[in-house]
């Protein structure tokens, strides 16, 4: 996969996720290849700690694709590990990309999944134009 990403498409997945992530109480977001590559990400987490989630999350997804072979499934498509004080919630984005979206244990997961897909589905638009 070769991927051009101009800056005006840039500004555009970022506002995007400002829009339906960040403004609906996601604390960060990140948006990465399948080999963990960051592509976009903003909110409030230092960069060295999102660099190593980037291409941890990648490897987690890896691991579970093969998980759900051993199972019979193709793929699983979102994953979503809760903490005590922070929750993350990973979903694929067509086959190329990982959406991971950070947020505390005072915003629904309800909320999260419903805008997740929202921003998913123009996340591809965006970046097949």
């Amino acid at each position: 996969m070769d991927l051009i990403l101009t800056e005006e498409k840039q500004r555009q997945l970022i506002e995007l996720i400002k829009r339906e992530l960040i403004a609906n109480g996601a604390e960060h977001v990140v948006l990465v290849d399948s080999a963990g590559s960051l592509i976009v990400e903003t909110g409030n987490y230092p960069l060295e700690n999102v660099l190593p989630l980037a291409a941890l999350s990648a490897a987690n997804f890896g691991a579970t694709a093969e998980i759900a072979k051993l199972v019979g499934e193709e793929d699983f498509t979102l994953l979503f590990h809760k903490g005590e004080k922070r929750n993350i919630h990973f979903s694929k984005v067509g086959k190329d990309y990982i959406l991971i979206v950070l947020f505390d244990k005072t915003v629904s997961l309800g909320l999260i999944r419903l805008k997740t897909s929202k921003a998913a589905e123009e996340i591809l638009k965006i970046m097949e134009e």
